[in-house]
Parts: C-alpha cells; sequence; structure tokens
C-alpha cells in the first residue's frame, strides 16, 4: 500500500499496428503521454484532489491532437464531431456526464459542469452546450477540432466501405482518453472523453459517457476508465463489473479487471482495454488488443510510458 498519489492515463487501446508505427510517431506518443502525466502529477504533488487530476489530466489528453478526444476527435460518417465525456468522484460517486457535444473546447469540463451545477449526471446537445456556457467554458470554432489525419480516415473508411474491404482495424473502432488517480488522501476518481468511432452513424454513443460502463469511481473499492469496442463495454457494464467483484467478492484489483478484460469481453468478441486505480494505490492496465497507449506515475515509484 502506498501513502502517496498514484495516476494513471491512457490514450486509447486503437494504436497504430507495429509495422505502421515509425521511430518518429512512437516518439511523439511517449512524449505526449509524459506530458499529460506532468500536468496530473503537479495537481496530486500540490495535494489537490484525485478529482482535480484527472480532471485537468483528460484536459491534457483531450488538447493533444494525437489522441481521439477534443481537438484530435474523430469524425462521423456525416463529417462532423460528436464528443462524449464522463467525470466520477469515488468520495461519493457523484458523477457527471455528456454526450454527442462539439463546441466546448475541453468536454471533460463541461462533465464536470454538469455534476456540479445541475441536478443530473448525463446531459447531451444543446442541453450540454447550455451548461457549458452558463459555466464560462471555452468554445472553439469546428475548425479547431479538424486534423487532416483524422479526416483522412474518414475517406478511406468510407472508401472501403463502398469497396467492401472494409477491415477491424482497432485503430478505426478504438480511440477514447482517461485518467484515473488516487490522492494523498486516498480518495480515487476517474475521467474519460472520446470522440467515438471513425464513421460511426451519427447519434450513436458509446460506453465513455455511460457511469458503471466506461467510466465509474468508488473510494471501497476503484476507479476504472476504459478503451475500446463501446458497444461490447456497454453490454458488459465492465466499469462496475470490476467495482463488484472488488466489493462483493473480495476479488483484487488486478483479478477482477484483467478477468473482466480477458475473459468476459473476449468472450463476446470485444476489444480494448482499460486503466484502473484502487483506494490502496495499487492499479492494473489490461488489454486484450496489440496495444494502448498509456502511462504511470506513482509517488516516490516509478514513472513510465508504453504502447504495446
Amino acid at each position: 500500500m502506498t501513502t502517496g498519489y498514484t495516476l494513471v492515463i491512457h490514450g486509447g487501446a486503437g494504436v497504430l499496428p507495429r509495422d505502421a508505427m515509425t521511430p518518429d510517431a512512437e516518439a511523439r506518443y511517449h512524449d505526449a503521454l509524459a506530458r499529460v502525466l506532468a500536468v496530473g502529477e503537479a495537481v496530486l504533488a500540490a495535494d489537490g484532489s484525485a478529482l482535480d487530476a484527472v480532471e485537468a489530466t483528460v484536459c491534457a489528453l483531450e488538447d493533444e491532437p494525437l489522441f481521439n478526444a477534443g481537438r484530435g476527435a474523430v469524425f462521423t460518417r456525416d463529417g462532423t464531431h460528436e464528443m462524449d465525456a464522463a467525470i466520477m468522484d469515488g468520495r461519493d460517486r457523484s458523477a457527471g456526464a455528456v454526450a454527442g457535444i462539439c463546441g466546448p473546447r475541453n468536454p471533460i469540463r463541461v462533465a464536470r459542469a454538469v455534476m456540479q451545477h445541475t441536478d443530473h449526471v448525463l446531459m447531451i446537445g444543446a442541453g450540454a452546450h447550455s451548461v457549458a456556457s452558463e459555466a464560462g467554458l471555452a468554445f472553439e470554432e469546428n475548425t479547431y477540432f479538424f486534423t487532416q489525419a483524422r479526416w483522412d480516415s474518414l475517406q478511406e473508411t468510407l472508401d472501403m466501405e463502398r469497396a467492401g474491404t472494409l477491415d477491424d482495424d482497432p485503430s478505426r473502432r478504438h480511440g477514447t482518453v482517461g485518467a484515473v488517480a488516487r490522492d494523498r488522501k486516498g480518495a480515487v476518481a476517474a475521467a474519460t472523453s472520446t470522440g467515438g468511432m471513425t464513421a460511426k452513424r451519427t447519434g450513436r454513443v458509446g460506453d465513455s459517457p455511460v457511469i458503471g460502463a466506461g467510466t465509474f469511481a468508488d473510494n471501497r473499492s476503484c476507479a476504472v476508465s476504459a478503451t475500446g469496442d463501446g458497444e461490447a463495454f456497454l453490454r458488459l457494464a465492465v466499469a462496475h463489473e470490476i467495482d463488484a467483484r472488488m466489493r462483493l467478492a473480495s476479488a483484487s484489483l488486478e483479478k477482477a479487471a484483467g478477468g473482466v478484460v480477458h475473459d468476459d469481453l473476449t468472450a463476446i468478441g470485444g476489444s480494448g482495454g482499460l486503466i484502473a486505480v484502487a483506494a490502496d494505490g495499487s492499479f492494473t492496465t489490461p488489454f486484450n488488443c496489440d496495444g494502448m497507449y498509456r502511462g504511470w506515475s506513482v509517488e516516490h515509484g516509478e514513472r513510465e510510458t508504453h504502447i504495446y
């Protein structure tokens, strides 16, 4: 058990295949993950809460165009952006989430505004935008969220669909960012944000903003942020399933999370992974696909970033 903080992040399970990952691209991903870790570390090292740390960390991930959230969000099949996000506080299980939004610079901040300034948990579209405006959050024009790589990926996906050659490349199907943390007081929190799936149908919502599926936190067990085939994570209520196994069956974090990812998720043909931290500071990062952009920082311990 650690008496210090623990911070774990992910940039999605949709990694580039090894044969497509150049040394330059790999270095850029590692550098980006390290920059993001530094943001959360600064909050936790100043005795900040796990909740503040995961919000700040996910904001940094949303600002990195390399990852599928915020500025780097993928396009729907109609050439638009629809972003989802959620945040949860393990101290009292308060939570906020948004779905199908585009405009606010950082969707995770809108999710927290929903949690703090409304009586609701999950809000969508125009209603979520109103909450963001009332909270004084920053908005951006559509051009801010445009990245050439994401646009090219949309065109490639649509071309493959028309030609009947669409594959199951996880870098096209997956893509989420998230953070979980345990602060010096022993509280945990989770935050997740995503642009969804490349060429998804307009109106599709995955697991990221659904409390208990892609995002969950409870001081009695753990905090979880998931990434992968959203529909599969929804069907399994992945995050809550891990919590339940820990609270009700006394499973360890590693056994609970590993069993859900490697057994349950695989059994229904779903792929992806997750990050989770327990109230004692232990953490795990299981995935059943080729890789997951991830990193962690443990006070008085290691600081690492990984892709495969």
